[in-house]
C-alpha cells in the first residue's frame, strides 16, 4: 500500500483505520493535501468481521480497509506504510518522523493511531482474541450468543461486562480471577440474573480442536465454557507525541489511558487533533470514523482560517506596495 511520500502536506494522519482514513478522505474530498501513515497494526486485525456498522455488517477488517484505502487514493491522498516516531513543532507546523529514517512536514496532525490491548497472563487468552475470547458484547455477542460464557475480572467494569453477556445467554459464569468476589449491590446484581461466581485464580483456558472448552482454576478444576469475555488495559497509542508535550491521562473509567481532547479532537497542543481509540477507548468502527470526519472538518475550518488570514496579509502588503 506504500505511496511515494511528499515533503510535505496540509495534513499528516497517523493511523490508517476508520478513524484516519474517515479523516483522510474527509480532507481529500476537500482539496487537501493529506498523508496516513499507516504501521500496520489495527487493533481489530483478529477479528473475523466488523459488526454493528451500518451497510457493512460482517466485513472483514482488512477489506473495510482496503476499501478505504482505495478511496482515500480516489480522491488524491496518498497512503503510506510506515511507523512514526516523533513529531515536533516546526516553525508554525510540525516535523514528523519514521522509523525508516523518513521526514515529512505537516501544517497540521490527526493522530489516530489508535490504541493497544492488554491481556492477563494467562495461557490461551491471547492466542484466542477476536475469535472465542472477546471483549465488546456489541462488536462479538451474537456471534458467542446460547453458548456457555465465562467472564474474567480484569478491572472496574468486569461485573457490568458479565451483566451485559448475560443479555446474549442464560448460562454465564463469572471468574474473580485475583481480584476478590464480588460483594453488595454487585453480588446482588449477579445474584438475581443467576451469574454463578467461582472463585479463585485463573491457571489457562482449556483448548480442544481449535476451540475453547473450559477454563481451568488454578486448583486444577476446569469449569466448561466455550466462550471467554474479558476487560482489557486499553493504552493508547502515543508514544511519538512527547516532543509536543501530549501525554496520556488516565481514562475516568479506569480502564486505561487515552488522550485527551475535546468533543471535535481538538488537543490541548495547537494543530493537533486526535480521532478514534486513541481519544476514545470505547468507540466502535463506527464512531471511529465519525470521530475522523469531525476531526478532519474542524481541521480543514482552521486551515481555512489560517489561508485568510494570509490571504489578507498578502492583500494589505500589496496595496501598501
Amino acid at each position: 500500500m506504500t505511496d511515494q511520500l511528499n515533503d510535505s502536506y496540509d495534513v499528516v494522519v497517523v493511523g490508517g483505520g476508520a478513524a484516519g482514513l474517515s479523516g483522510a478522505l474527509t480532507l481529500a474530498r476537500s482539496r487537501r493535501s493529506v498523508v496516513v501513515i499507516d504501521a500496520g497494526a489495527p487493533r481489530n486485525a483478529p477479528a473475523s468481521g466488523v459488526h454493528g456498522l451500518l451497510g457493512h455488517d460482517g466485513i472483514r477488517p482488512g477489506e473495510l480497509l482496503e476499501r478505504g484505502r482505495a478511496e482515500v487514493r480516489g480522491y488524491g491522498g496518498h497512503v503510506v506504510s510506515g511507523e512514526v516516531t516523533d513529531a515536533a513543532r516546526d516553525g508554525d507546523g510540525f516535523q514528523i518522523a519514521l522509523a525508516d529514517g523518513r521526514t515529512v512536514r505537516a501544517r497540521r496532525l490527526l493522530v489516530a493511531a489508535g490504541l493497544v490491548d492488554e491481556l492477563p497472563d494467562i495461557p490461551g487468552l491471547r492466542a484466542r482474541w477476536g475469535r472465542d475470547v472477546v471483549h465488546c458484547p456489541y462488536c462479538h455477542g451474537w456471534e458467542v450468543r446460547d453458548q456457555a460464557i465465562g467472564v474474567l475480572a480484569n478491572g472496574p467494569l468486569s461485573v457490568h461486562q458479565a451483566l451485559l453477556f448475560r443479555q446474549l445467554s442464560d448460562d454465564v459464569t463469572f471468574f474473580t480471577h485475583t481480584t476478590p468476589p464480588p460483594s453488595g449491590e454487585q453480588a446482588e446484581q449477579l445474584a438475581a440474573r443467576g451469574i454463578r461466581v467461582v472463585p479463585g485464580e485463573v491457571a489457562a483456558l482449556e483448548i480442544v480442536d481449535d476451540h475453547i472448552t473450559g477454563v481451568r482454576l488454578s486448583d486444577g478444576t476446569v469449569v466448561a465454557r466455550e466462550a471467554v469475555a474479558v476487560s482489557t488495559w486499553m493504552a493508547a497509542r502515543t508514544g511519538f507525541l512527547a516532543s509536543l508535550g501530549l501525554r496520556p491521562a488516565a481514562h475516568p473509567a479506569g480502564v486505561g489511558e487515552h488522550l485527551a481532547a475535546d468533543a471535535a479532537g481538538r488537543t490541548e497542543v495547537p494543530g493537533v487533533w486526535v480521532a478514534g481509540n486513541v481519544a476514545d477507548l470505547a468507540a466502535q468502527v463506527g464512531s471511529s470514523a465519525a470521530a475522523g470526519v469531525m476531526a478532519a472538518a474542524q481541521i480543514n475550518a482552521d486551515l481555512i482560517a489560517e489561508d485568510t488570514r494570509r490571504a489578507i496579509e498578502a492583500r494589505g502588503h500589496s496595496s501598501a506596495a
